[in-house]
């Protein structure tokens, strides 16, 4: 493999989704990862291990997730792009780190391949069951935003929209693969440098004196500053006012907290991401996501073939919900079903935006392994009634 200075792989590969992922962050500028070893997330950093040294970043092998999860954001702060990878049990402790990202307006991205749970639960199996944890994991008022790819190939355009979204909004962004996707074999086409869109980082150009780091200047996302050229900046957890330094009173937090949600619900119309197929005349919408997706075509075409009129909705961005989208179909459409690999999280969002206007039939599964098409047929048929 030969990489061009920028350590982008460009042609076309047949590589699994976490190499795909790996990829995807060295082309989107990610020089610096912390890790600690766990199924089924391992490869994108074994690969990122191997790869950055040559492009002029650094990977770290932490003693824990916790450790992980804040080192990253040290190195954000010090000038680079930087993420972590996870599944389950490490996602649930990487948590508070989330929610101090998230405070701290700092530009990072989590990688979370999914795995059948709770606890230690099926380590090498597939689930979905981690998508209600990235939105609300962590305690208090923020937002988040969140992706869903279903293919090695997005993978690779989904990470670097990951990191581009993180610069542009300066929160951290949970990338929601699943073990099947993360060991899926497929062709991955990259490519060149000069063709793939980086969102840099938004550095002030005011003067050293007059920087606050946490001043919005006219818009709700505050500009950064490059460490070590004379800005004075201080990073911290709690509540705080625009020059970074604690502030505990009711009306600092509350300007605070509402501006960490608004500068992204604000934008949700353009963060939302789905894929639509033959909504126009659907009486009956299959929303999915990730690998169910994949599943979930084949239970559409197989109505499409019987003259139902079905239409597919698939979630890239899970985070932000489309809620308005959904709203909009409940108005013109009989049911919605929801397969997932859970037992019904992303469906309690499509019903809550429905408003009763349209059923909505969650088909739950436990994970270990991916819904039989067959089933996902049935519930449309029986939607239909």
């Amino acid at each position: 493999m030969k990489a061009d200075p920028r350590g982008v792989l460009t042609g076309e590969h047949f590589i699994d989704g976490d190499h795909a992922c790996c990829e995807g962050a060295l082309a989107a500028g990610a020089r610096f990862a912390a890790g600690y070893p766990i199924t089924p997330s391992t490869e994108i950093v074994e690969r990122f291990a191997a790869r950055v040294p040559t492009v002029g970043g650094t990977f770290i092998q932490m003693e824990d997730e916790l450790a992980a999860s804040i080192t990253l954001q040290g190195a954000v702060w010090g000038g680079a792009k930087a993420f972590t990878v996870t599944s389950g049990p490490g996602f649930s402790l990487m948590m508070e780190h989330v929610g101090y990202a998230a405070m701290t307006e700092t530009p990072c991205v989590f990688v979370d391949v999914q795995r059948g749970g709770p606890s230690t639960g099926l380590p090498t199996l597939p689930a979905q069951a981690d998508m209600m944890q990235a939105r609300w994991g962590s305690h208090g008022d923020y937002a988040i935003i969140a992706l869903c790819p279903n293919s090695p190939q997005e993978c690779f355009d989904l990470t670097i929209k990951a990191f581009n979204l993180a610069e542009e909004f300066r929160t951290p962004v949970m990338f929601m693969m699943d073990e099947v996707v993360g060991h899926m074999t497929e062709k991955v086409v990259i490519p060149p440098a000069d063709r793939i869109e980086i969102i840099p980082r938004k550095y002030t150009q005011k003067p050293a004196e007059e920087f606050l780091p946490y001043k919005g200047n006219g818009a709700m996302v505050p500009e950064m500053a490059r460490t070590g050229e004379g800005y004075k900046f201080h990073v911290t957890g709690l509540t705080h006012d625009e020059r970074g330094y604690p502030n505990m009173t009711p009306q600092i937090q509350d300007k605070l907290v509402r501006r960490l949600q608004n500068k992204i619900q604000f934008a949700a119309d353009r963060i939302t991401l789905c894929e639509e197929e033959n909504l126009s005349d659907a009486d009956v919408v299959v929303v999915s996501y990730g690998i169910t997706s994949r599943v979930a075509q084949r239970a559409i075409d197989q109505a499409r073939e019987r003259g139902l009129r079905v239409g597919k909705l698939r979630l890239i961005t899970a985070w932000p919900f489309p809620q308005e989208r959904i709203r909009e179909l409940a108005g013109r459409v009989k049911a919605f079903i929801v397969p997932e690999l859970n037992l019904g999280q992303m469906a309690l969002e499509v019903e809550r935006a429905a408003l009763g206007k349209a059923e909505t039939y969650p088909l739950t599964h436990a994970g270990g392994g991916v819904h039989n098409p067959e089933d996902i047929l049935r519930a449309i048929v029986e939607a239909r009634r």
